[in-house]
């Protein structure tokens, strides 16, 4: 047992940058990889301003479903060359952006999940990063089913799960708070 009393909560900053991001980071896959897609975005805090020292990290399945955990239920290993994980921290004009291949389904408890990657964001001043998940709009019957996204009743709320396309990926823009927050789920 410790005999160190318990402190506070630290909050994520603002040392942020220093030993989170390596550069690679944003790239789930190399660039040249066949079907590659970018998700880019601007991270805006509560006011509206963009914050310029967030840390967006991304993980999902290849384009099969396949993700490299030890609790797939399949044992299947994912693609060659495909990572699974993308790190990125925001610029000066609070922008981040993960080079990877979208997603296929994958199966989970109450039914097969959309394609979709889980998103979690740091940044300074917050005392946990948020978790939320990037779902695609071309597919349309996979998220009219997909139980986690479906536990969002509110539907403007459920479309800040959607990411928009662009012309060489999606566009999936994070609101901490406020008017058009993104969901975030309680993790």
């Amino acid at each position: 047992m410790s005999t160190h009393p318990t402190t506070p909560s630290q909050t994520v900053g603002p040392y942020l940058h220093i030993g989170l991001p390596w550069p690679d980071g944003p790239y789930a896959v190399a660039e040249g990889t066949p079907d590659a897609v970018w998700i880019r975005g601007t991270v805006y805090d509560g006011a509206g301003a963009v914050v310029t020292d967030a840390l967006v990290e991304t993980w999902q399945a290849d384009p099969e479903g396949r993700f490299d955990h030890p609790d797939d239920p399949r044992g299947a290993r994912p693609r060659p060359g495909f990572r699974g994980f993308g790190r990125c921290p925001t610029d000066a004009a609070g922008e981040y952006g993960i080079l990877t291949l979208k997603p296929g389904s994958v199966p989970g408890p109450g039914g097969d999940q959309a394609p979709h990657i889980d998103v979690s964001v740091f940044g300074r001043g917050m005392l946990n990063r948020v978790v939320t998940r990037v779902y695609f709009p071309e597919e349309e019957a996979a998220n009219a089913a997909d139980p986690v996204l479906n536990s969002i009743t509110d539907p403007d709320v459920r479309a800040t799960l959607v990411a928009r396309p662009a012309p060489d990926g999606y566009r999936f823009d994070v609101r901490l708070q406020g008017d058009g927050e993104t969901a975030f789920f309680d993790i």
